[in-house]
């Protein structure tokens, strides 16, 4: 799962609340420059991994490989989000690389736009509200540089064609309308029951999770058949990359626990057995003693409007022990936050297992974690796996750090806030309460509550993840506003969490529609979730008069009345979406989403965008990745690994489909 606007497992963080705040200049600590170049509606940054230098010859030799196993997965990505996809970013990058004419001209300059926003989205659609890019040049034009064909012609200018990457729309077959690549000749209910029959003979307590790792084919006959992805079939030339690297990594891991990890994924890689699956991911949430850790694989299903088929990612990082004292502060004291939870008790954890976390430092990011990102993740994603042996939960403080920095002085504080007194709590706690809600949501959102006995944890379907990390973000803003954070000295005083409220409630209500184009729904399942609190929240606060939308100069801001009355109304709320994902009631899931979570108004939606405009800020955020290089001596060992942090967006992106492109264009 992903947190709030970062985002991993059963509870990764997006990063998209938080980026909507960053600045669009560059901003430097030191020599180092977090921010770079622009275009679009989106701004690359840098993050620094701090204390890699410091770390032991095997401890970086270890990450070394790793992230050449993580970097190994990209084109694994660009074709689950489209078949398409791969085909048109090398046609793209063989225009970019070999274009003898006008490369300031009109069209060039659109297309380099536009080539720049696919590497970004790993394809031809938005990466958050993954309509499709609509092309600044001509098409008259790209067809006279390319040999392009009127297929693929028509899949990059025709408005209609593979209009959006993921629907979610009501009432549409939310299969048959979603342009991306884990179904072929398949309807919504064809999928649905062809998954419901392998639940139904499946282990009822101890469910696989099914479809993950394949794509749903109807054959000719009118069979359905998946197309497992493993290194023997569908995906395999990408896939003994990453193994043939995984294996080269695993003498350098730091115990064994930490060599069964990645012998669990090499076997589950080869065979595609999602019970080995279930026994790597049980073997990994086990292994919390190393220092490095790393995710490699087919992780979150945002990317499927089912909610079955997971996206590639990897992830390299390693510990942050100081920062990591925060995070321990919590998982010690996570019965305490389960038994005293605002929700019916039927529906708590009678005994909270296995709860791990820790603040980390990101080295590589990659598949669909790169280049927007999560800052908070919580794995594994199978209920059963996480109510018997717990979960992992992350803060990612470096990516957050470089957040932080890029965000000082954009001037969406000044023009979003309501008064002083807003600005001032925001400036005292915002960094802190910002880093505590990531905590809280990752580390003990997710991992509270239970499901009841013979629910599935599919039950809500296309509603599925937006009730899930609304779950998680009520579990923070309850807890953030607790005495409990007061005395274990996470936050200084009682009126910290007042800057998370501010912040929750501007953002649901107000900024996050920044990101979206007027006369849109809210698609996107993390945005779906914020504006489903603030506005359930606003509405259900008005007989107390507990928040105002106020007009003022003709701008609208958010103005909280009763923090505390606030507080309840999110324990209310809590309660409600935890008895909602205890007992698989889609119908009440369908409701809260419907009602609150899509629907803009667009009088104050171009408000909001027209004030938006004004500050100059790119609404998305992503970042650029350092570079590795192996030193070796003259028998070929490794004798040291450095990095370095030079290389450009483009530059990176046309060396990655160079060094590490391993598919066909066309994967049947």
């Amino acid at each position: 799962m992903i947190t709030a606007l970062m985002a991993v497992g059963a509870g990764t963080t997006n990063a998209q609340q938080h980026s909507s705040q960053t600045a669009s200049s560059d901003k430097k600590e030191g020599t180092f420059e977090y921010s770079n170049e622009r275009f679009a509606d989106l701004q690359m940054l840098r993050y620094k991994v701090e204390g890699f230098e410091n770390l032991t010859l095997k401890q970086k030799t270890f990450i070394y490989y790793l992230q050449e196993a993580a970097l190994y997965g990209r084109d694994i990505l660009f074709d689950q989000n489209g078949k398409y996809n791969l085909r048109i970013r090398q046609m793209m990058e063989n225009l970019y690389t070999n274009y003898r004419g006008d490369r300031n001209g009109k069209d060039f300059k659109a297309f380099e736009e536009y080539l720049k926003r696919l590497w970004f989205s790993n394809g031809i659609h938005h990466h958050y509200g993954c309509e499709k890019f609509v092309p600044g040049f001509s098409q008259k034009w790209f067809k006279e540089q390319t040999n392009c064909s009127d297929e693929i012609a028509d899949v990059i200018f025709n408005p209609e064609t593979m209009k959006k990457r993921v629907n979610l729309a009501d009432g549409d077959d939310l299969v048959k309308t979603s342009a991306c690549n884990y179904y072929e000749n398949v309807t919504q209910a064809e999928a649905e029951a062809f998954y419901e029959k392998q639940k139904a003979e499946g282990d009822p307590l101890r469910p696989v999770m099914y479809g993950m790792n394949s794509r749903l084919v109807k054959t000719k006959n009118g069979e359905l058949i998946e197309k497992k992805w493993t290194t023997n079939s569908m995906y395999g030339t990408a896939l003994k990359k990453i193994v043939e690297n995984l294996k080269l990594a695993r003498p350098y891991a730091e115990d064994a626990q930490q060599q069964k990890v990645i012998d669990l994924l090499i076997s589950y890689y080869e065979t595609g057995d999602l019970k080995t699956f279930d026994q790597y991911s049980i073997a990994w949430v086990q292994n919390t003693e190393p220092l490095v850790d790393f995710v490699n694989g087919f992780i979150e299903c945002y990317g499927d409007p089912l909610g079955l088929k997971c996206s590639w990612e990897g992830f390299v990082n390693f510990k942050d022990l100081e920062a990591t004292k925060r995070t321990e502060t919590l998982s010690a004291n996570a019965q305490w936050f389960e038994d005293h939870s605002p929700v019916a008790p039927e529906f708590k954890k009678e005994k909270v297992k296995g709860i791990t976390a820790k603040v980390i430092k990101a080295a590589i990011l990659a598949g669909d974690l790169y280049p927007s990102t999560a800052i908070g993740i919580n794995l594994p994603n199978s209920n059963w796996v996480r109510a018997e042996h717990g979960s992992k939960s992350v803060t990612i403080g470096n990516l957050t750090h470089a957040y932080s920095q890029a965000a000082k002085g954009n001037g969406m504080l000044q023009e979003f806030s309501y008064g002083p007194e807003e600005m001032s709590l925001m400036e005292k706690y915002g960094d802190l309460t910002s880093d505590l809600h990531t905590d809280l949501h990752e580390c003990l959102g997710h991992g509270s509550g239970k499901l009841l006995e013979g629910v599935d944890a599919d039950s809500l379907k296309a509603y599925g993840s937006t009730i899930e990390e609304a779950r998680a973000d009520l579990f923070a803003l309850y807890y953030l506003a607790d005495p409990k954070l007061v005395e274990l000295s996470l936050v200084p005083d009682g009126d910290a969490y007042k800057a998370a409220y501010i912040s929750e409630m501007q953002n649901g209500l107000l900024t996050q529609l920044v990101r979206i184009n007027l006369g849109n729904d809210i698609e996107e399942a993390h945005m779906r979730n914020r504006a489903l609190i603030a506005r359930w929240a606003y509405e259900h606060g008005k007989a107390d008069n507990v928040m105002e939308l106020v007009k003022r100069d003709g701008k609208t801001y958010v103005k909280i009345n009763d923090y505390q009355k606030l507080r309840g109304l999110f324990g209310e709320l809590l309660a409600e979406i935890q008895r909602v994902k205890s007992t698989g009631d889609f119908k009440g899931a369908q409701t809260l989403v419907e009602t609150y979570g899509v629907k803009i108004d667009p009088e104050l939606h171009k408000e909001i965008l027209d004030r938006y405009i004004k500050l100059n800020i790119a609404p998305y955020k992503g970042f650029i990745n350092p570079v590795y290089t192996a030193v070796r001596d003259a028998q070929g060992n490794i004798t040291d690994v450095t990095i370095s942090y030079t290389e450009g967006y483009a530059e990176q992106m046309l060396r990655y489909s160079k060094d590490y492109s391993t598919l066909p264009l066309i994967n049947e």
